[in-house]
């Protein structure tokens, strides 16, 4: 292997973004499979004396506040959530409202909180080195016909919403595919598992691969926190809050995908709702896109199905102008698809133009195919005489059980009954909100454990952080303090032409914070709000 190094300057690793670090870092550059874009961290010695400074061994570090005399303090809290409410209308983390979610006319800040949470560097660092690997993995699952038919053979009998999935992808597989470039953008979620002696582990808890959001938002809240601890005199842990710009790296993605396309002229077709709330979210991806002279246009399924049309060459055309990327933002969930919006994903599907993602990566992104992952022996098959990559991957799976029909189900389901505070039951479902937890697990289980629509779900262990506490800014919510535990998401960005990857990043990161009394849900569904990560 050739290596090369270079300094570069660079805002999207987590190790830089503070005033000490100033934005430089040296990355150790290599022609490995993990594609050309591969980048990792080589620190000199300054920089890792005071990357040592700054991250404590995670057993010792704990998940504490950190902001504890300020949260005691019921009137200092409330002026500075005056101030950290203006500064996040001024910088832009925007929602519409519930009342007119299709109209930006009147808007409101999207729920965040007060103060950054601490988060261990070292499981920060874990998190952020493994990304390409999960991006790897996440490709490879999507070229291995025979592995998806396999894993989701008994799921596709019972959950009707991934049956349609898989029969697009059955089409298309016998046309032929005339995608040729193939654009991943992900996103992998974690916790913080909190282990027996005081130390945190990093625990993923899903891959996004279809409408990973809140990278646009992500990139704005930072400015709001340093100027919180600004405010409070802090402006040394101001300066922690790492930078962080998700929605650049995600459009970098999808400008590698336009220009390998190859007309100049193609335009970049994202797939939205009408009804659309976190449509600012959005519009930070077009808006980086048109920097670089990349045009937009928003439709919807029922647009697509109503005005697209393929030629003889099976390129896209919307409206009369051609398609060079189709980037989902929409179709994630049974409730988005009608027959005629099932009709439409089948025509995108069909076509050259780049889809992000296309339907064997969105089926890469199930519930079942990341159970069926953890299993000994299938990292090896997929990723053969990588070891070092298979023991990075395993290293933050959490168990993850079948709920087949069979022994190794009926085990599992006995287990979760005996222990139900201990599980979680999940289904094939993206959005937030689906999970099952506690008494309503053990009634659900109870009565699908004889049945096999049991298939349809997986057994997970249910990670237990350390609980620490916030405040959670919400319009028309008290300003007042909660026991919260918070989830880590690092984006990914891959692009492969043909058989090569070409581009392999980790762009940037978005973490989520909820009170404890909630058991699942994200901000989408009105129970995390926006966060930031203060490495320690």
């Amino acid at each position: 292997m050739e290596l090369n190094v270079m300094e570069v300057t660079c805002s999207l690793a987590p190790f830089v973004g503070t005033t000490e670090l100033g934005n430089h870092v040296l990355f150790l550059k290599s022609n490995t499979n993990r594609g050309e874009q591969n980048e990792l961290p080589v620190f000199p010695d300054f920089y890792s004396d005071l990357l040592k400074s700054l991250r404590p061994a995670a057993k010792s570090v704990g998940m504490a506040t950190g902001w504890e005399s300020l949260l005691r303090d019921e009137q200092q809290l409330e002026e500075l959530a005056r101030q950290a409410v203006d500064r996040a209308l001024a910088e832009g983390v925007l929602l519409r409202t519930s009342q007119e979610p299709s109209s930006s006319d009147v808007v409101s800040y999207a729920p965040f909180t007060l103060f950054p949470s601490l988060v261990p560097s070292a499981l920060l660092e874990q998190a952020y080195a493994v990304q390409m690997d999960f991006n790897m993995l996440v490709d490879a699952v999507s070229q291995d016909a025979a592995f998806l038919e396999q894993t989701l053979s008994s799921t596709i009998k019972r959950d009707n919403f991934t049956a349609r999935l898989f029969d697009i992808h059955k089409q298309v597989l016998k046309e032929g595919i005339a995608q040729t470039v193939f654009l991943g953008l992900n996103r992998s979620d974690y916790m913080f598992q909190r282990n027996a002696d005081g130390s945190a582990a990093l625990k993923q808890i899903e891959i996004n691969t279809i409408s990973a959001s809140f990278g646009g938002l992500a990139s704005r809240t930072p400015a709001v926190h340093r100027h919180v601890l600004n405010v409070l005199s802090k402006t040394q842990e101001a300066a922690k809050i790492l930078s962080n710009n998700p929605s650049k790296g995600l459009a970098l993605g999808i400008t590698k995908a336009w220009e390998l396309y190859g007309s100049a002229n193609a335009l970049v077709l994202l797939i939205a709702q009408e009804k659309e709330r976190n449509i600012f979210d959005q519009r930070a991806i077009e808006n980086e896109l048109l920097a670089r002279n990349i045009h937009v246009i928003r439709r919807r399924f029922e647009d697509v199905s109503e005005k697209a049309s393929l030629d003889q060459d099976r390129r896209l055309f919307m409206d009369g102008q051609e398609v060079a990327v189709v980037y989902f933002r929409d179709g994630y969930m049974p409730s988005q698809y009608s027959p005629q919006n099932w009709e439409a994903r089948l025509l995108l599907e069909r076509s050259r133009a780049v889809k992000c993602p296309d339907i064997a990566t969105q089926l890469a992104g199930t519930k079942k195919v990341q159970q069926e992952l953890s299993r000994m022996g299938v990292l090896e098959m997929l990723l053969p005489g990588q070891p070092e990559t298979v023991a990075r991957l395993h290293a933050t799976f959490a168990g993850l059980y079948s709920l087949d029909m069979g022994e190794e189900g009926d085990q599992a389901i006995a287990e979760a009954l005996a222990a139900p505070s201990q599980f979680v039951l999940k289904p094939q479902r993206e959005g937030g909100g689906n999970n099952l937890y506690g008494e309503e697990m053990v009634q659900a289980l109870e009565r699908l454990k004889d049945s096999e629509e049991r298939a349809s779900y997986i057994l997970m262990e249910k990670i237990e952080p350390e609980p620490f506490g916030n405040c959670l800014l919400r319009p028309g919510s008290p300003v007042r303090v909660v026991q919260c535990i918070s989830e880590l998401g690092i984006f990914g960005v891959y692009v492969r032409q043909g058989k090569t990857l070409v581009m392999n990043k980790h762009v940037g990161h978005l973490l989520r914070t909820k009170a404890i009394e909630h058991a699942d849900g994200g901000v989408a569904a009105g129970v995390a709000v926006l966060d930031n990560p203060y490495p320690v």
